[in-house]
């Protein structure tokens, strides 16, 4: 049996996020597998290398499926291509090891997200960026990003609801540019907690505008009481950019 990679381009706007749902199919993986499993006439299981949320894109989202067809890469992405809906785009193809595993093997994601600081929302950015009109400091925003590099527990930038679960990761960088009058947040990381990135970008915000301090970032994330962080931003804004295996 075949394995195959693709890379995935996708505006998520109008899904429900990547992973399938069982009384919903407006999700990317539902999309894709439901275009497979008539392409191949087989029970295709696409395994994605990061379940994005309702809203949140994709630049580059690497994932692969088990096949036995004999159509060539060129065959499979074409027919991909042609029968996807037009916010949903493969980039890229190849035959994988038999071992590869699109979330397993991943070694760190990249996300981006995007704030329109205008005085005014940008009309043409209204699905990929969230309006922030109150100019924001990104000196101090960089100032209270760097408490939050590292290895620590997330608890406070979460909104997992499972004891269970341990709220330990890895953030590897956070690097925060301004061009254009558009603030990007660049987060690299092992994996995030659910909603992680879009709170820490909320909190982010409230340092950027002044209504709390860089130190205070240091206080929150000791805390480990959402309660104290910042609110959750919309998805819109976010989007994994890279994954590097």
């Amino acid at each position: 049996m075949r394995n195959i990679k693709i890379a995935l381009q996708y505006e998520g706007t109008r899904y429900l996020g990547w992973q399938r749902l069982k009384d919903q199919d407006n999700t990317i993986q539902g999309k894709l597998e439901d275009l497979l499993n008539k392409m191949t006439d087989e029970e295709v299981q696409v395994i994605g290398c990061s379940r994005t949320d309702k809203g949140v894109h994709a630049k580059s989202l690497i994932a692969n499926f088990h096949t036995n067809s004999k159509m060539t890469l060129h065959e499979i992405q074409t027919y991909m291509n042609y029968y996807l809906p037009e916010d949903i785009r493969v980039t890229y193809i190849e035959e994988a090891d038999d071992k590869f595993h699109a979330r397993h093997n991943a070694k760190t994601k990249v996300y981006r997200f995007t704030i329109d600081n205008n005085s005014f929302a940008d009309v043409f950015t209204r699905k990929t960026a969230i309006h922030q009109p109150k100019q924001l400091d990104i000196k101090a925003m960089e100032k209270a990003a760097n408490y939050l590099i590292g290895t620590h527990d997330y608890d406070a930038f979460t909104t997992m609801k499972s004891k269970k679960k341990s709220c330990r990761k890895s953030i590897k960088s956070i690097a925060i540019t301004k061009k254009n009058n558009y603030v990007y947040l660049e987060f690299e990381g092992e994996g995030f907690l659910h909603n992680m990135i879009r709170i820490i970008t909320g909190t982010l915000i409230r340092v950027g505008t002044g209504e709390i301090s860089p130190e205070e970032l240091a206080n929150i994330l000791a805390s480990k009481d959402r309660s104290l962080s910042g609110t959750m931003v919309e998805g819109k804004g976010l989007m994994l950019m890279q994954v590097n295996y």
